[in-house]
């Protein structure tokens, strides 16, 4: 497989149709990039695809919160899941704001001088700890960690980590061309709510984000990734959520922790890895597992469930302004 997709081929964003067609239409309205190949990897579940666009524009890209504090957030969790892809694009995604040397400083792996920009940068690494942003932007803040704690893990799990074609963004200059050809986009004040049209499912909304759309869209995402449960039989499903149950939220899979041997169980091997370690997801571990009647829907499904457990338990850490989330 060339390109940035490893293990699907989707079809090319021209020849979409329906919601799929309309989250293209709203990808380069309200995100600049109609093709991103984040969310095009998805385009085999389009309830997926729908829930995790709304998600990301509803949290990040619309709402009233510093749109440089949500990307330096995103940037935080796309650092401690160890995705260079996504903390590259926050990075661009700095500059399209304007603060080139917070952008560079952040992807160096540096701390950003002003203390309420570190603050930020350091709860996205760990939300366990008290938050940095007042009550009434909680919805858009842990709206825009859980949904990149997801995209994470999809990323890792079914992309490249180059971002663009020959791996050209680890130059400066390109990062900052890129920034500035979409700092109109990023600016633009987004109508919240206008996505959620889109979705195929629906779920009940978290409580941290009451009865706003990034609470639907939430919900909607829950829903859509849960299904990849049955792609696993009662026992691999239950392995999985265990373990991801015993997680602390923020420290990666041991090297030495005991996998399922990907002979026999390689759908709970597959899964475990989405959820807890997906950069170690190996060529092998997908062939053994995608085997007739298995497809590209079944396999963004099964890695879809991984990483929904794992943005559960983030979620299940978190301290909110008003006190612990139980």
């Amino acid at each position: 497989m060339t390109g940035p997709f490893r293990y699907t081929p989707p079809e090319p964003p021209q020849s979409a149709t329906g919601e799929v067609a309309d989250v293209y239409t709203q990808l380069a309205a309200d995100f600049g990039i109609r093709n991103a190949s984040t969310f095009v990897v998805l385009s085999a579940s389009p309830p997926l695809l729908t829930a995790t666009w709304a998600l990301m524009r509803e949290s990040l890209l619309a709402g009233r919160a510093s749109r440089t504090g949500k990307e330096l957030v995103a940037a935080g969790v796309s650092l401690a899941n160890r995705c260079p892809f996504c903390a590259t694009a926050h990075a661009v995604l700095l500059h399209a704001t304007g603060d080139h040397r917070l952008a560079e400083t952040v992807l160096r792996g540096d701390e950003p001088a002003d203390p309420g920009e570190r603050g930020l940068l350091a709860w996205g690494k760990d939300m366990s700890g008290p938050p940095p942003f007042p009550a009434h932007e909680t919805d858009e803040y842990v709206g825009t960690a859980l949904a990149f704690h997801f995209i994470n893990r999809v990323v890792s799990s079914l992309l490249s980590e180059q971002m663009l074609p020959g791996g050209v963004e680890k130059y400066r200059l390109v990062r900052s061309t890129a920034g500035r050809s979409l700092a109109a986009t990023v600016r633009r004040d987004l109508t919240p709510g206008t996505s959620l049209p889109l979705l195929g499912t629906a779920g009940e909304p978290p409580a941290w984000a009451a009865e706003g759309p990034v609470g639907t869209a939430y919900g909607a995402l829950r829903t859509a990734a849960h299904q990849g449960a049955g792609l696993l039989s009662t026992r691999d499903a239950a392995f999985v959520r265990e373990s991801v149950a015993g997680w602390d939220g923020v420290t990666p899979l041991p090297l030495s922790a005991p996998l399922p041997e990907r002979a026999d169980r390689p759908g709970a091997r597959l899964a475990l890895l989405a959820a807890r370690a997906p950069y170690r997801i190996t060529d092998e571990d997908v062939a053994a597992w995608r085997v007739r009647p298995s497809t590209d829907h079944c396999l963004v499904h099964l890695v879809a469930f991984g990483a929904i457990l794992a943005v559960e338990r983030v979620e299940a850490l978190l301290r909110t302004p008003a006190g612990e989330l139980s």
